[in-house]
């Protein structure tokens, strides 16, 4: 949030003293990064407080909707610059000077060096609003090189290309209207209870055949609240087990799924009797 912060108040102040569009547009996106960030770490604060009586699958949920928030903000963000550069390319204006180059330059190294470091953290611990500040920084990095390519054209060619800084403005907006959509569409699924991929899924499957008892798996879903996820799964047992042997199984299955997968916070397992087994059992009675 201060790197955010200070770039977005080097980028306007020398874009507005440059007289650069382009340079401008890329520091009011980095001013709504350190309120995109705010947000993500209020997110992650929240998530992490314990399950309570109101809240009994945990606060997870309000993770993912300060990721909604972000994609939604990025929206907004973009539709604004990309409105403003293409008032002002309308404009008379003056060409850019070209130190307007630097913040630019400054900007894209900095941003190539956070955006994959988010994004590692993210994905190691699950999160969507972390996940979602990290393709935010990665397009900051791309919206800065676009923003450079066009200022370059208008400073190499004024005569020519004075349009072309106002053009690397409207672009930038444009790169972060399709990011916001990107987030919000992906926080917007798991809103929606979406399944994880199923190489998740064969994973929890995996882990539940894994316990001595186990007989097969009629059911298995999965859904996202938060950093972890819950899992609803229902568990083929030998029809012959009594209430206690059959709940006893049913731990075993819970606690070995959350012991060997660290992205699972929790499992209700439901036990139903093995087909083949109880067809098996129905032909012995017979004979």
């Amino acid at each position: 949030m201060v790197i955010s912060a200070i770039l977005a108040a080097l980028k306007i102040t020398i874009g507005l003293k440059a007289n650069s569009t382009a340079v401008v547009s890329d520091g009011l996106e980095s001013a709504s990064d350190v309120l995109s960030s705010g947000l993500v770490l209020f997110g992650l604060e929240m998530a992490a407080k314990p399950p309570d009586r109101e809240h009994p699958y945990g606060h997870g949920r309000l993770e993912t909707l300060t990721a909604l928030v972000v994609g939604m903000l990025l929206i907004v963000t973009g539709v604004l610059i990309s409105f403003r550069s293409m008032e002002r390319a309308f404009e008379v204006q003056h060409a850019p000077a070209a130190f307007a180059i630097w913040p630019l330059l400054i900007s894209i190294a900095v941003k190539s060096v956070l955006w994959p470091l988010k994004r590692r953290v993210g994905r190691k611990i699950m999160s969507e609003a972390l996940t979602a500040d990290s393709w935010n920084d990665a397009m900051d990095a791309l919206s800065g090189f676009t923003a450079l390519l066009g200022l370059g054209l208008t400073l190499l060619y004024p005569e020519g290309f004075v349009w072309a800084d106002h053009v690397g403005g409207m672009a930038v907006g444009l790169i972060v209207i399709f990011l916001g959509g990107r987030v919000a569409r992906d926080t917007m699924l798991q809103l929606m209870d979406t399944m994880p991929d199923e190489w998740h899924m064969q994973e929890i499957r995996e882990a539940a055949m894994g316990v001595p008892g186990a007989l097969g798996i009629e059911k298995c879903f999965a859904r996202k609240t938060g950093l972890k996820y819950h899992v609803d799964l229902h568990l083929e047992v030998d029809p012959g087990m009594t209430v206690y042997e059959s709940h006893d199984l049913a731990t075993r299955v819970r606690e070995r799924i959350r012991e060997k997968l660290d992205w699972v916070a929790d499992v209700l397992v439901h036990v139903e009797p093995h087909l083949l087994a109880t067809i098996s059992e129905r032909m012995h009675g017979k004979s």
